[in-house]
């Protein structure tokens, strides 16, 4: 039953055809059961774990490698080589391959716990009426028209209709939904608001939520999937995991780099048709089993297998450093989306305001001297800690608040007429309420107030350890006054009232809405001298007055306070007691901003980054918070930027996209609000930050490009959220933005390294096969060359520094290419020299060494025809490992000198020099013991076929390297200076294949 919030009790029960008094009999439970099913949340099917493995090798260059890997180990046997050495080289491969598929199981793992976790807010039992009798049963059996009892610290089993309230009033908890801070009091009316949301339905008790006080009965409506709980599992099936846009921009670079191998591996296998049948090789076939695998190793130099882990690698140490800002990421690839967020949605409550209700303004009627005259006070403090200032009108700071007889009887009342508790968790280290948040916030005013007749008050105070200062002057107050009779909160009286006995005297405090205290005074408290005077009607006007600017333009929650002496000896307090009052004072709380939420939004908007406020609040409240919080101010009207979610939902299609495009607020919303919120704003080609803490969050977290949740939220938000902020603070998103940004632009350094160094190996190859000469490199030595020399500087590239500018730029487009027009100019130039640098060393070392063979350059070409010629040196020296040592050193040295260069894209190594990032200048130097180590030591230099090298080759080796700094300089100035930026035409503006993609 849909639309029962809106329908009377009898029209309820007679839909269900049960009486309230007997409940269901047992043949309505089997028909009911039979057709409206069972009342849990179906088991979602899980992705089988062989399933998730698969889909982790599921990329194009990634089944390269895997080709390549078992084709050069099959070649390797035809060759004649034993199965453990034709294993070696595939086996790296294979175990770097496997470790990146272990990273994206785990990630998808904890995607699925989500769903899980939503089946903890369902409640076990029931105290349901059945064929008249009351029995507890699990919450499982219900079926729609079941009577349930429900009482304080029960979660409603399902989705139900009020229709009877057995005690004053009944409170429930809704936050898992809606996201407010406050109980909401329930009642037994219909609904009459047209599109009510779930804070409009007062008449239903929602699946999950827990009553706080109160006792009452309701008939179920709803079961299983078709409870709120059922919507918001619903939302998060029919949401799909984004894809970052790192990722996507890398799977496109990855198809565009497929085609240009398998390009470049058929040419090379064309060109040399001619010499298969070279007598070197023994025969035709094997002479094109040689250059299959010449182009397989061509295909092993080109991709980049070092740089999922490279990439992962980073990502990590960028989550790390977030650690640090209390920002905790839960999905490694999220951390860059963070770079291009353009949108952030960010929750009201406990977000950019504390969460912590306090009071902030007071006032009382000061004297009655020159006519009556209010003193207004101001209250400083925005947490549970007790600690705070009073300040006048006039800014001045009390010294000894409790001083004055207002003040300290509103201590009093505060702390007697008030069920809740503060104490102080020394493991969280931080203070901790238990009760309503408008009890706790007049706990901690009495605190604030302090006590009389001690000069050195807030000192001695202060002196006290955090867990005697939690309630230290409530404690004190309870001391002093003994509660004997208490009459509780009810609807109708909207206020409660306490009787206490001190010294033979009875007083009777009470607190309640100040319409309600107001209108039960007739007499009220001075400040200045602590005497009673009549409550004229002059003053009742001025107090009111006060209280609807408190309320409507300050948006403060009120309560009036009052007292009464009582008869001696009075021990119960009727309601008829609750009259000719002594009004106290009129206090103004609200859930604060946090203090750094400003700098933290104009930061934002200083980087291009939208901040909208979602709440399930309504918008006046909202409003006056964006004007507290002081970063809106430049809108000055919030009219067209400041929308109630049904004002939004109304809207025309044309409107609605231009609202979007404004929109800073979105008010009394619920959970399928903020998933529309988010999808509207993808399809306008926004990335989405979206924050929440609450279960009706979890599907607007996943369907987010990032979602973040509240370290204080439900396990169900973190589990679908991308990250989650330990300390709930809005300010942290943004740091963790700015950190995004130096993460992707370190990324994109260690990208454009790696590239280069692969374009290096590929123009080396290549080379070498177009001219005719040996093989420079080994497929082992590429693989030492792509995964240990590349690997450790390209990760230590990700400590590069973080821009002093790096939020002053406006978010990059999604769509930007990794590596673009002039940038792959760049890195074409500087690969191009790499390999012929290597090929240079190759044939250094035949044609010029000293103490090499010194032959002429032809005879290097004809090589491969030795054998069948008369020479004067022997065929053999074809096969000496000392030139293609000089190559590989070369390879190394020149990437070495090469990942320098990308300490920055355009900055000059003199501006920003090598020690600016000392773990680049840590791994260069490892990387280069590691090397000499291969050279050097004997059973490692046979597994890689290389040979010590002599000075004199190493001054070589330097000679051929260093200029790669000087070429990169040149171009850099070029960057600089002159502005110059070649536009390359590709199939795109980029590099990168055209292909439709959605980018968002």
């Amino acid at each position: 039953m849909e639309d029962a919030y809106a329908r009377s009790v009898s029209e309820v029960l007679e839909f269900f055809a049960v009486d309230p008094t007997k409940g269901l009999t047992d043949l309505q439970v089997t028909q009911h059961a039979h057709s409206y099913g069972k009342n849990v949340l179906p088991q979602e099917k899980s992705t089988p774990f062989w399933k998730l493995v698969l889909k982790q090798f599921n990329d194009l260059l990634v089944k390269i490698l895997i080709a390549a890997a078992f084709i050069s180990f099959f070649l390797a046997l035809a060759n004649g080589e034993t199965l453990l050495s034709a294993f070696i080289e595939p086996s790296v491969i294979l175990m770097i391959l496997a470790a990146n598929a272990a990273v994206g199981v785990i990630t998808e793992t904890n995607a699925e716990k989500a769903l899980e976790e939503l089946r903890a807010y369902q409640a076990d039992v029931a105290t349901v009426l059945r064929n008249g009798c009351f029995s507890i049963l699990p919450a499982a059996d219900l079926v729609p028209g079941d009577i349930v009892e429900v009482s304080v610290g029960c979660k409603s089993p399902a989705d139900m209709r009020m229709i009877e309230i057995l005690s004053d009033h009944l409170r429930v908890d809704q936050a898992i939904l809606t996201g407010e801070s406050c109980s909401v009091e329930k009642e037994l009316d219909a609904t009459t608001a047209t599109n009510a949301v779930y804070q409009d339905k007062t008449s239903i008790l929602f699946s999950g939520t827990t009553v706080v006080a109160g006792r009452a009965r309701a008939v179920v409506i709803g079961v299983g999937s078709n409870t709120a709980m059922g919507s918001i599992r619903d939302s998060m099936l029919m949401t799909e995991d984004e894809v970052t846009p790192l990722k996507k921009k890398l799977d496109e670079f990855g198809t565009f780099l497929a085609k240009i191998i398998a390009g470049i591996c058929v040419l090379v296998w064309v060109v040399n048709i001619g010499h298969f049948s070279d007598p070197a090789h023994g025969g035709f076939l094997r002479g094109a089993i040689h250059y299959f695998k010449i182009a397989v190793a061509l295909a092993v130099a080109a991709i980049p297998e070092g740089l999922p882990a490279v990439v992962t690698t980073c990502l990590a140490l960028g989550t790390k450093r977030m650690a640090r800002l209390n920002a905790i990421v839960r999905s490694l690839p999220s951390v860059e989306t963070l770079g291009c967020t353009t949108v952030i949605c960010s929750d009201k409550t406990g977000t950019l305001t504390t969460n912590m209700m306090s009071v902030s303004k007071i006032c009382v009627l000061h004297s009655l001297n020159n006519g009556p005259m209010n003193s207004e006070y101001v209250v400083s403090g925005t947490t549970y800690a007790p600690e705070g200032f009073m300040f006048d009108s006039l800014g001045a700071q009390l010294e000894i608040p409790a001083q004055y007889p207002c003040l300290l009887h509103i201590a009093m009342c505060s702390a007697l007429c008030n069920e809740s508790v503060i104490q102080y968790n020394p493991d969280k280290r931080i203070y901790e309420k238990i009760g309503e948040s408008t009890e706790v916030a007049l706990r901690l005013l009495a605190e604030k107030i302090g006590l009389p007749g001690f000069d050195t008050m807030p000192s001695a105070l202060n002196m006290l350890s955090k867990h005697e200062r939690a309630s230290y002057c409530n404690r004190y107050w309870e001391s002093q006054f003994k509660k004997v009779s208490l009459l509780e909160f009810s609807r109708d009286r909207k206020m409660m009232s306490v009787l206490c006995n001190r010294k033979q005297m009875e007083i009777m405090f009470s607190k309640g809405a100040p319409e309600s205290i107001l209108s039960r005074c007739t007499n009220i408290l001075c400040n200045d001298d602590g005497s009673t005077v009549p409550l004229s009607a002059h003053i009742r006007a001025q107090l009111e007055a006060k209280y609807n600017s408190f309320a409507g333009k300050e948006t403060l929650r009120c309560l009036a306070l009052a007292l009464k002496r009582m008869p001696m000896g009075q021990q119960s307090l009727s309601f008829d007691d609750e009259n000719d009052l002594t009004f106290i004072g009129l206090v103004g709380m609200l859930d604060p901003p946090r203090d750094e939420v400003r700098n933290a939004i104009l930061s934002c908007m200083n980087a291009g980054i939208r901040v909208i406020v979602v709440t399930g609040d309504n918008k006046t409240t909202a409003e006056s918070l964006c004007q507290k919080i002081g970063a809106f101010d430049h809108l000055g009207d919030f009219t067209g930027f400041s929308y109630a979610a049904s004002e939004f939902e109304e809207l025309p299609a044309l409107q609605k996209s231009m609202a979007l495009q404004r929109m800073t607020i979105l008010s009394r919303v619920e959970p399928s609000h903020k998933r529309i919120l988010v999808e509207a704003l993808q399809n306008q080609n926004e990335v989405v930050a979206m924050t929440g803490d609450g279960v009706n969050d979890a599907p607007a977290l996943k369907k987010a490009n990032i979602g973040i949740a509240m370290g204080s939220g439900t396990a169900v938000a973190k589990s679908a959220s991308d990250m989650v902020l330990a300390d709930d603070n809005f300010a942290t998103v943004v740091a963790a933005v700015a950190e995004g940004r130096a993460i992707y632009n370190n990324t994109k350094q260690f990208i454009r390294y790696m590239i280069s160094s692969n374009i290096g190996e590929v123009v080396c190859i290549f080379v070498a096969a177009m001219l005719g000469i040996p093989d420079t490199l080994v497929p082992v030595q590429l693989l030492w060359v792509n995964l240990v020399t590349d690997g450790l500087p390209a990760t230590a590239i990700g400590f590069n520094k973080q821009d002093s500018d790096v939020m002053k730029s406006k978010p990059r487009k999604v769509n930007e290419a990794v590596v673009s027009g002039w940038l792959f100019f760049r890195y074409l130039v500087i690969g191009a020299y790499v390999g012929l640098a290597t090929v240079a060393g190759f044939i250094w070392w035949f044609v010029y060494y000293d103490n090499g063979p010194k032959l002429p350059y032809t005879e290097l070409m004809h090589f491969d025809s030795c054998s069948t010629r008369e020479t004067d040196y022997a065929c053999s020296i074809f096969s000496d490992r000392h030139p293609s040592t000089v190559s590989m050193t070369v390879l190394v040295v020149v990437e070495m000198f090469n990942a320098l260069n990308n300490l920055s894209e355009n900055q000059s190594l003199l501006v920003i020099p090598p020690w600016s990032n000392l773990w680049l200048v840590a791994s260069i130097i490892f990387t280069m013991i590691l090397h000499i180590l291969i050279l050097y030591v004997q059973p490692l230099s046979a597994l890689f076929s290389v040979t010590p090298l002599s000075w004199a080759e190493w001054t070589v080796v330097l000679y051929l390297s260093f200029p790669v700094i000087l070429i990169d300089e040149i171009l850099k100035l070029f960057s600089r200076n002159s502005g110059i930026r070649f536009s390359f035409r590709f199939r795109r503006a980029d590099l990168l294949p055209k292909r439709e993609i959605r980018d968002k």
